[in-house]
């Protein structure tokens, strides 16, 4: 289901006492995404999601005493990547520090990541942002930094036994930190930069962005102000699970400021969880007392160098950014620019066709496959029809069970006039549900053929026009919206199977003697 489609909420905050003044919300992203890497940041051990406990980890994971990181070239890699996609300036020299802080899954008591001297600073996204029954607009975020740095391991509690057991498998795992500036103001725009961020990282292949799996980890920084006035105090918003669940997340976390402060309360310096099945934020800690994570420069790995020359290449020791910016391919909007250009589509089109990767595939793969057919009629069945389809059983389109061989086959089958739209959108619940079915048997097997014998139709039309004699009256009166309902009645008369085309036609003739 498209992201920004969001049902009301009855557990979103009432605003009914909220003094009709001018407040501004602020939200600013921390986001965490694990780099596509076969091996971990500083060792060698494996990345693979849900491997046995325990059983990807390596002497240096553990924190055994002796053993030393070694930095993963692929990471940095990627990490450059990643940082010239969104505009950032790669810094010749980054530097790797010890943050300090005691979790039972850290084995080292500390992290290493990138505090005083990122990989890459001074990025920014544009980006569409989509909201129901508003125009499209852009918007554009500054991304502060760019840092590597590894992540923890997890700990797993157990409420029977009262005890918690610690899983290593993703201690070390690599991770990019990208630290976005306060520049949005609803969760709707949150909720589109994830979107794009992810579009971005799947193309350039350095992030999986498996919500699920947790490759993509998204923390939102919320306040609201009256205009004019200096920033309010932020609460941190953790643990949000989806692209869906940020807009929802946001939007609640504001919604529940503007009460407090409405009802005479105070905004406190914490984090928060977002609970989604009851969908809102949920006290975890206060942060009024500033952690001192005792930051220090990491002895065991040299300062990164990487060679800004325009033209070089990489070597064994140093990598080129200019050799590694040849390798970034077409980006998301790009692509949006190319369709406008290319196949002449609107804007809003192009940005949901870019939006849904599937669909973009589904559109270039039949537009190739069928040259005689309008563009048109292809994205509008793709977005008009699967998508709806798709949004109405809550589902990805991902994970919709059509193949894009059954969709040429129902475009091709409803340009012949062989079947109708109905038919058309019938079969695409009949293929979700039995994807290994053929098209032209689920037209046969189910009589989805369009009516298109002329005697046929004629006796349909005879029958519509003798059942609605009022808007026959009206017709012929001048009113020539009337001819909507008799053709209704031909469509119910037929179960949706006259080709209306031709039913319009007869109509016409009949009415008009």
């Amino acid at each position: 289901m498209h992201y920004s489609i969001i049902r009301r909420l009855a557990t979103q905050p009432k605003l009914a006492n909220v003094p009709k003044r001018k407040w501004k919300s602020v939200v600013g992203l921390e986001v965490h995404a694990q780099i596509a890497s076969a091996s971990k940041l500083f060792s060698g051990s494996g990345t693979s999601f849900g491997a046995p406990l325990n059983s990807s980890v390596a002497y240096f994971d553990a924190s055994i005493p002796g053993t030393l990181p070694v930095l993963n070239r692929k990471c940095v890699e990627s990490g450059i990547k990643t940082s010239l996609a969104l505009g950032c300036r790669v810094n010749e020299v980054s530097m790797f520090d010890r943050k300090h802080y005691f979790y039972a899954d850290l084995p080292n008591g500390y992290q290493i990541t990138q505090q005083r001297a990122a990989l890459a600073n001074d990025g920014k996204m544009t980006f569409p942002v989509i909201t129901p029954g508003k125009k499209v607009y852009y918007k554009t975020a500054k991304l502060l930094q760019l840092q590597l740095e590894q992540d923890s391991g997890k700990s797993l509690h157990d409420d029977y036994l009262k005890r918690s057991l610690v899983d290593l498998n993703r201690a070390g795992l690599p991770l990019m930190e990208l630290v976005f500036a306060p520049d949005l103001e609803t969760g709707e725009e949150a909720a589109s930069l994830v979107k794009e961020l992810i579009l971005i990282l799947r193309r350039l292949q350095t992030c999986s962005c498996k919500m699920e799996e947790g490759a993509l980890r998204v923390d939102a920084n919320i306040s609201i102000h009256q205009e004019g006035d200096p920033l309010g105090v932020r609460t941190e918003v953790k643990n949000i699970g989806s692209v869906r669940s940020i807009s929802q997340a946001i939007t609640y976390e504001i919604n529940r400021q503007l009460e407090t402060m409405a009802n005479g309360g105070v905004i406190t310096n914490e984090t928060r969880n977002w609970d989604a099945e009851n969908r809102r934020t949920v006290a975890m800690r206060d942060k009024e007392v500033l952690q001192d994570y005792r930051f220090m420069p990491e002895p065991n790995l040299p300062p990164l160098h990487v060679n800004l020359k325009p033209g070089s290449i990489s070597t064994e020791d140093l990598l080129s950014v200019a050799a590694l910016s040849e390798e970034i391919p077409e980006l998301p909007e790009d692509t949006r620019q190319r369709l406008v250009e290319q196949y002449n589509l609107n804007a809003e089109t192009a940005i949901i066709l870019v939006n849904e990767p599937i669909l973009l595939d589904h559109f270039l793969s039949i537009t190739r496959s069928l040259s005689d057919l309008p563009n048109k009629v292809i994205y509008n069945f793709l977005i008009n029809d699967l998508l709806t389809y798709c949004n109405k059983l809550n589902l990805d389109v991902e994970d919709c069970s059509i193949k894009a061989d059954d969709l040429k086959d129902i475009l091709k089958s409803l340009h012949a006039e062989l079947i109708n739209l109905q038919a058309a959108r019938q079969l695409v619940d009949l293929l979700n549900n039995n994807p290994k079915a053929k098209v032209s048997e689920l037209i046969e097997l189910h009589n989805l053929q369009q009516i298109c014998s002329l005697d046929e139709i004629e006796n349909l039309c005879q029958l519509a026009i003798a059942n609605q004699a009022k808007a026959v009256q009206q017709y012929q009166k001048g009113k020539a919206k009337a001819l909507f309902a008799i053709a209704g009645e031909v469509a119910k008369l037929s179960s949706h199977k006259a080709n209306m085309k031709l039913v319009v036609q007869h109509l016409e003739k009949l009415l008009n003697k």
